[in-house]
């Protein structure tokens, strides 16, 4: 009796795959996945640089080695509260990424990409953050091992022309001076990943160049400016920035100013809208800033999904 009730459970989280992952295997990743939590929460709350590499190099051999077990991609990883897990609503493939904090001028975001396979077998595409190195990220097209790095909270699939575009939304703690939000566009060629594209139609400024392949927020370290997909509105709704020094040129003075702005998808574009709301946010009603982790030092999953009704 208990093995079947056993047996039904992992039914349960792998309907997709109609039950192909074993009992054994699922105990087994059950065990790997305790372990691992405790290297996944070092990686944040590690006492010294040291100490934080150190964890986040176990931790992504052990993360490797349980994503190999076959039929891999059923199996949740819920408990690692530390890495956040997207996945379009096709179920073709699911992004974990992750942040590796420094110092308060440096933090990296590592990742994978696992695509969901016929056999079961693993298919993995490691994502490298070139960022720091890169001359124009903003117009930069790349593969997996050229990455603009972002710890992903929501994932948007759209279609053209028989095509497949998912949109990534996701935040990185940028340096001691500034945080960063960042839409981007993800699409296979030949089965690989590719990062950025030409499908954004906003007009160019001081903040955002002519002809972006995505579209980076950069603004002051303690704002929390909204930007997320609006399922209703089906739109990606953005909080207008200012520079409140009047230093337009200084990313990092960049607060909200309760105006909004927004993305459309149509026809494989993401069109511009300049203004989607008539009000402005009441003074003294300013969105109050929630950081991405929580006291404990967890990634705060909620905050990262429900950003459309929250502030990060």
């Amino acid at each position: 009796m208990k093995t079947l009730l056993f047996t039904l459970t992992i039914c349960f989280f792998s309907t997709a795959a109609f039950c192909q992952l074993q009992p054994e295997e699922y105990k087994a990743l059950q065990e790997q996945e305790d372990t691992m939590k405790t290297f996944s929460k070092a990686i944040l709350r590690g006492r010294s640089p040291e100490e934080r590499i150190e964890a986040d190099s176990i931790f992504t051999r052990m993360f490797v080695k349980a994503l190999s077990t076959k039929y891999s991609f059923d199996y949740p990883f819920d408990s690692l509260v530390t890495i956040s897990k997207v996945e379009p609503p096709d179920k073709s493939f699911r992004i974990f990424t992750w942040q590796l904090f420094i110092d308060e001028a440096t933090t990296r975001q590592h990742g994978a990409i696992q695509m969901k396979t016929e056999d079961g077998s693993l298919k993995l595409f490691p994502l490298i953050d070139r960022s720091p190195v890169m001359k124009d990220e903003e117009k930069m097209i790349g593969d997996n091992f050229n990455w603009v790095g972002a710890v992903y909270y929501n994932i948007v699939e759209n279609e053209a022309n028989g095509r497949k575009y998912y949109t990534l939304l996701g935040f990185d703690e940028n340096d001691f001076k500034s945080n960063r939000k960042i839409i981007d566009m993800l699409t296979f060629h030949d089965g690989k990943p590719v990062f950025g594209g030409h499908e954004f139609m906003i007009p160019g400024s001081i903040l955002h160049p002519t002809g972006a392949t995505r579209y980076i927020m950069v603004y002051k370290k303690n704002a929390s400016p909204k930007l997320n997909y609006d399922p209703e509105m089906k739109m990606i709704v953005i909080e207008h920035m200012i520079s409140e020094t009047n230093e337009p040129e200084k990313k990092f003075t960049y607060i909200p100013d309760g105006d909004y702005e927004g993305l459309v998808w149509k026809d494989g574009k993401w069109i511009y809208i300049k203004k989607i709301f008539n009000q402005i946010t009441p003074e003294g009603k300013e969105p109050v800033p929630h950081p991405i982790l929580d006291e404990k030092g967890n990634v705060d999953q909620t905050k990262l999904k429900n950003n459309s009704n929250q502030n990060l």
